[in-house]
């Protein structure tokens, strides 16, 4: 088929990638989807490190997760850091951070996220009396920016529908959703992929290349809408997969 075959064009799965040994930087971790997925990640016996512009109030939003994770992990590890240096310290990094403050963030973090596998998690929304709504992106998405700030990174979407309120509630042993993966690098949505699938219920899906990611983005509006309707926390299932 040649060598430059196309991601959605390879269908044979390769062996689970290792997370036991990396460490999972959260930027935007004070916030609610960063903390709820740190937690998890913590549950899982992932090393998670917390990130905000505020060295203090990571160490603090780090010492109650840890508190929470080791309740049901007592091998759960989690630690904080300002931004610089959450980037430097990980592995990985999940970007949780504003829409407002994403692309001065990721500027500034150019020089440590350098080489890394960067998972952007923004969703580009604006409110209005009529409910949320996608906001236009330059770029096409937030991760596309991220992709154009960070040219010597791997970088990846996902995570974007999971609900805050479900991660940060451990009494949900398993969460019922799909997390659509987006990159061009194999590699890096492989292992992106199989850091979803480390928290129970929940399964890491290819979704396609990054110019794919602004709908991506986009349907988390209408999730909102959902949720705020049916006052619920609704995910994605995608169907007909193995």
């Amino acid at each position: 088929m040649g060598a430059n075959r196309h991601l959605e064009d390879t269908v044979t799965e390769p062996a689970v990638p290792d997370l036991a040994s990396l460490t999972i930087g959260v930027l935007g971790g004070t916030g609610p989807q960063g903390k709820g997925l740190a937690l998890r990640w913590a549950v899982a016996g992932l090393r998670v490190v917390i990130g905000s512009r505020s060295a203090e109030r990571a160490e603090k939003a780090a010492a109650e997760l840890a508190e929470l994770a080791v309740s049901v992990n007592p091998s759960a590890e989690v630690s904080g850091a300002d931004n610089h240096g959450c980037a430097a310290a990980a592995d990985l990094v999940l970007v949780a951070v504003p829409w407002d403050g994403h692309d001065a963030l990721l500027t500034s973090l150019r020089e440590q996220l350098a080489g890394k596998i960067v998972i952007d998690c923004v969703n580009p929304l604006g409110f209005d009396k009529q409910g949320p709504f996608p906001l236009r992106v330059a770029e096409g998405s937030a991760a596309q920016q991220a992709a154009a700030l960070l040219p010597e990174s791997r970088v990846t979407a996902a995570f974007h529908h999971v609900s805050a309120v479900t991660l940060a509630d451990l009494s949900v042993p398993k969460i019922d959703l799909d997390v659509l993966v987006l990159g061009e690098d194999r590699a890096a949505t492989d292992q992106v992929r199989a850091l979803a699938d480390t928290i129970p219920g929940v399964r890491g899906v290819y979704g396609g290349r990054l110019r794919n990611a602004g709908q991506v983005e986009a349907l988390t509006a209408n999730l909102i809408a959902i949720n705020r309707r049916y006052k619920t926390h609704a995910g994605i299932r995608i169907t007909d997969l193995p």
